[in-house]
């Protein structure tokens, strides 16, 4: 544009159109130079790159479209054409851009948005094949799937096409951990130091770097998600699955996510199915960065990780114990017991949402563990929701040293997790993480209650929709579906749904002024 110029800012340059400021130029003539703080052509670049992803997955379900439904079902490549021609207007239209330079502010955008851009274009399939009624349940069973919520608007899932359900858990594994990890991975020339992309999107509380080129972390992180996705899927059909259950199970396993091909979800399944289940979810909730350095140095790395074992710790003793309950109160065999004891724990723990049968016939109390162990979530630097156990341990020991100060106020007692002291600012970032949490919880339940909801179920959908579980208690306890929400109030979990996805600072930090100025 003749007559203006672009203002660096730090050493990106952005062409985003905000307030122009006046300046001389060398001939005395007003010039513009533009304030700029968000790279946009940078973003659409990447969007379209996300785009091209998501319509080449969309292609990877033709084969299964045209085997069940015939050469004439337009939904599905109808929808990967769209998508995949809007990806490319996306490159076509920023080849011109130069600026390669990511900053923080640009990352914080790219990943609130990209959750928004796959779930409008990952509607398309639920509409066009009419799985569900109106846009609002479309991209609310698609954005469902790619914050791996496993939220669902369906109620007879037998009924829905074949390739319906596969992009359904498709949609999953890729948001499990792919959306972001897939963008760096063929965005190399892009330039970016990529740590603040990888950071956000496996919920890492990770200060260590792997390997000094990110990108060289990601495709192993990558490596690794994939070969436990296609472990899953032939242990599972080497049980009582056919392959095309075994794949999308594994899909929304590994990714934490929930979904199922059955209405009766995994209780639909054999036994020997649900021991592998459980294996998987508890991988899922594991810190891929560990899980990385125990596969390449060949040790147990993880084991001496405090999170954890804390984790492993929770899970058995919980196990044990709501087992127990089910066999002397509930009167159910040992082995049923303890098999819907510990896969309950688990799902409600890793934030996955199986489940093997109602357990809101069980004791309250029981029902109320579960409760709460949405909020824990899995470790950080997994494909889980949640709270997450890291900020959890970091909380209940800063609370033990707080009393302890009371009896020795002079006494210097640093908070400690795995060994290395955590700064008195990180203690404070985190507590107000969970308090801020918790408001976010009870601001959703709230509202939903202004809407006519009754307590348990409001209370049940704004946890698991906040803490990405989507099997929650009362009517969206197991087998429950989210048709029942009014359509205002399915765009307020829908929020919920992204807030815990990008683990609310990053959304949150949107909402201000100053994220937009100079």
């Amino acid at each position: 544009m003749k007559g203006y110029s672009i203002k660096k800012v730090g050493v990106s340059t952005s062409s985003t159109t905000s307030v122009p400021e006046p300046v001389e130029g060398p001939d005395k003539k007003v010039t513009m130079k533009w304030k700029t703080k968000i790279n946009h052509p940078l973003v659409l670049r990447v969007e379209g790159q996300l785009l091209l992803i998501e319509g080449l997955f969309m292609l990877a379900v033709l084969p299964v479209t045209y085997l069940y439904r015939g050469l004439y079902s337009f939904s599905m490549p109808f929808s990967a054409l769209i998508t995949l021609l809007t990806g490319f207007i996306f490159l076509i239209a920023t080849r011109q851009h130069r600026d390669d330079t990511i900053k923080s502010h640009d990352g914080v955008y790219i990943v609130c948005i990209s959750w928004l851009v796959l779930s409008l274009f990952g509607a398309m399939p639920y509409l066009l094949s009419k799985s569900v009624p109106n846009f609002t349940d479309g991209f609310f069973e698609a954005l469902s799937g790619f914050t791996t919520t496993g939220a669902t608007i369906m109620t007879r899932i037998e009924a829905a096409p074949k390739d319906i359900l596969l992009w359904r858990s498709m949609t999953q594994w890729i948001g499990g951990l792919a959306i972001i990890v897939f963008s760096l991975a063929i965005l190399p020339y892009l330039g970016m130091s990529g740590m603040q992309l990888f950071v956000s999107e496996i919920n890492g509380i990770t200060y260590d770097k792997l390997h000094p080129r990110v990108m060289h972390t990601v495709r192993r992180i990558w490596f690794i998600y994939l070969f436990f996705t296609l472990l899953e899927t032939l242990l599972l059909y080497w049980g009582d699955m056919d392959f095309y259950d075994a794949l999308c199970h594994s899909m929304t396993t590994i990714s934490s996510g929930g979904f199922s091909t059955r209405t009766a979800n995994i209780g639909a399944f054999s036994n020997y199915s649900q021991v592998v289940f459980m294996v998987f979810m508890v991988l899922s909730a594991c810190n891929f960065s560990l899980l990385l350095l125990s596969f390449t140095w060949k040790s147990f790395t993880i084991l001496k990780n405090q999170e954890f074992r804390t984790f492993l710790l929770y899970t058995v003793f919980l196990g044990i114990g709501v087992g127990l309950v089910l066999f002397f109160a509930c009167h159910k065999s040992f082995g049923s017991a303890f098999r819907e004891s510990f896969f309950s724990v688990i799902s409600a723990f890793t934030t996955t949402g199986f489940f093997v049968g109602n357990y809101a016939a069980w004791p309250t109390f029981l029902c109320v563990i579960l409760f709460l162990l949405m909020f824990i979530g899995g470790c950080s630097g997994s494909t889980s929701g949640g709270v997450k156990i890291f900020r959890h341990l970091l909380f209940v020991k800063n609370a033990l040293i707080d009393l302890r100060r009371i009896i020795h106020p002079n006494a210097v007692l640093p908070v400690k997790v795995n060994g290395k002291a955590i700064s008195t600012s990180g203690v404070y970032k985190h507590t107000t993480f969970i308090f801020v949490y918790f408001l976010v919880f009870l601001v959703g339940a709230i509202i939903l209650l202004a809407w006519g909801i009754d307590i348990e179920t409001a209370l049940g959908a704004s946890v698991a929709t906040l803490s990405n579980v989507g099997t929650g208690i009362g009517k969206v306890g197991p087998g429950g579906s989210y048709v029942i929400f009014p359509q205002g109030a399915k765009w307020v979990l829908m929020l919920l749904m992204v807030l815990g996805r990008v683990e609310l600072f990053s959304l949150i930090t949107m909402l201000s002024r100053s994220f937009w100025k100079n």
